[in-house]
């Protein structure tokens, strides 16, 4: 058989049609999918946490902020107390559940119409992701505008109460939204979504200049994203596990829907050795086991790592076991979906690049800062319930050098471990020897149209090799 080389155009149809060009209609689809998908999971997350019994209508508002800071978009919170007291509090978390499903639902429909695709035109993948973007832009500014919102807040009863209504200083709180940051983090957000997807996906197709890098990113991009799905997971079976044995079936069920990655990616972070500092002080807490809180409930600003969290319990050592064994699957993974021509250090390489990069993503999502206080006559807070904060910070650099050097060692001992593992390129480099450039993508047989038929100029009785042609699967 004489083989052909394909070209760097986009594949045809089966019936020899170009591909159908993506529209708006397609589009909108995909925005709605991943609109509501989010919507959804952030009302049932705050329905379950009792945000339904907010004030005044607040409950919808709150929904559109939990959207909107889940997005990467900006929520500015506010607040008086008459013309003599001021409010002041400031609020920074991203919900990770509400951002994890959209970010799935939105790449899934990104990729759909792209599959059984080898080779794709920038300009097809361009116009396909601003279609997307532009929908998606009109809807961010929707739910800025619509996210915003103010409501009493209740100071109890007792002297206090009768202070603030003298002095009519009666506390409001309230949130609004920054529209062009909102914008302009929304669209970047929908960029690195869309790009990882095209990154990760095996089957999507990638314009043939690209081709060349798709077996160095590829491999350890999907390593990554299965490492960090497979940390929610199982923090999923644990809250589950944790709400049939012990119950608070609602504040289990809040947490999963609107943080539950929050909490699986700290967890992956400190098994790697990152250190966070923090703090909880007042009626603020996090639905963290009960030593983390120990750890950060303390005067001042806390070191929370491995080794504070086993000085106070030694059974979290297994943090550093479950990262260990994850992470060398994942490499383990990343090796065997690798061309056979890769060698050790290079995966140790691609790992420690994809993982440091991973943990500069993580650190950076999972941050928290919380305040809130109230003042009369300008005299600082006045304690009680009516002040807190909340912080979780990561020592960033720290956390993406570990994340290098563990990404070094796991990349060689899970390209050492997938050495007997059949790989692409093993048997093709032999079978297409002297065709530089393919010997790292698999080979199949397609039957030329018209091949076979009664029609066709070679008819029903034509010879196998007339009527079959190899071709290289690029990118698959």
């Amino acid at each position: 058989m004489r083989p052909e080389i394909a070209s760097a155009r986009p594949v045809a149809t089966p019936a020899g049609r170009p591909p159908a060009r993506h529209g708006w209609l397609p589009a909108l689809a995909v925005l709605l999918a991943a609109l509501i998908a989010m919507l959804v999971v952030a009302a049932a997350g705050l329905w379950a946490a009792g945000a339904a019994d907010l004030p005044k209508g607040a409950f919808p508002p709150v929904v559109l902020a939990t959207v909107v800071t889940a997005v990467g978009g900006t929520v500015e919170l506010s607040g008086d107390a008459g013309e003599l007291a001021r409010t002041n509090a400031g609020l920074t978390v991203v919900p990770l559940s509400v951002t994890l499903v959209g970010a799935l639902v939105a790449a899934g429909g990104f990729l759909r119409p792209l599959r059984h695709r080898a080779v794709a035109g920038a300009g097809e993948l361009a116009g396909w992701a601003a279609r997307i973007a532009v929908l998606w832009l009109l809807a961010l500014i929707g739910l800025a505008f619509g996210a915003r919102h103010t409501f009493a807040v209740d100071v109890g009863s007792g002297v206090l109460s009768d202070l603030t209504d003298a002095l009519d200083a009666a506390p409001r709180a309230g949130f609004t939204t920054d529209v062009p940051l909102t914008a302009a983090f929304g669209l970047l957000w929908l960029a690195g979504i869309l790009l990882l997807a095209l990154l990760v996906s095996r089957g999507a197709p990638l314009p043939g200049r690209l081709l060349r890098f798709q077996a160095s990113v590829r491999p350890a991009a999907y390593a990554m994203v299965v490492l960090v799905l497979g940390y929610v997971v199982l923090a999923l079976v644990i809250a589950l596990v944790t709400m049939v044995t012990r119950g608070h079936a609602g504040e289990t069920l809040a947490v999963v829907l609107l943080g539950l990655p929050n909490l699986a990616w700290l967890a992956l972070t400190l098994g790697l050795g990152a250190t966070w500092k923090g703090r909880i002080d007042g009626p603020f807490g996090l639905p963290v086991p009960k030593v983390l809180a120990e750890v950060l409930r303390t005067p001042d600003v806390s070191t929370l790592n491995l080794r504070t969290v086993t000085a106070h319990d030694g059974r979290w050592w297994w943090l550093a076991w479950v990262a260990g064994v994850l992470l060398l699957a994942a490499a383990f993974l990343m090796a065997a979906r690798s061309p056979a021509r890769i060698r050790a250090w290079q995966h140790a390489l691609h790992l420690a690049v994809a993982l440091a990069l991973t943990m500069l993503t993580l650190c950076l999502t999972g941050r928290i800062s919380a305040h809130y206080g109230l003042s009369l006559l300008g005299i600082g807070d006045l304690g009680g319930n009516l002040s807190g904060e909340l912080l979780l910070e990561p020592v960033l650099w720290s956390a993406v050098g570990l994340g290098a050097l563990w990404g070094l060692v796991a990349g060689f001992l899970g390209a050492l471990l997938a050495r007997p593992v059949h790989r692409r390129g093993e048997v093709a480099a032999s079978a297409a020897r002297g065709l530089p450039g393919d010997s790292d993508r698999p080979w199949r047989l397609t039957a030329p149209s018209g091949a076979g038929r009664p029609d066709s100029p070679r008819g029903a009785g034509g010879s196998r090799a007339a009527r079959y042609r190899t071709w290289p699967c690029a990118g698959r």
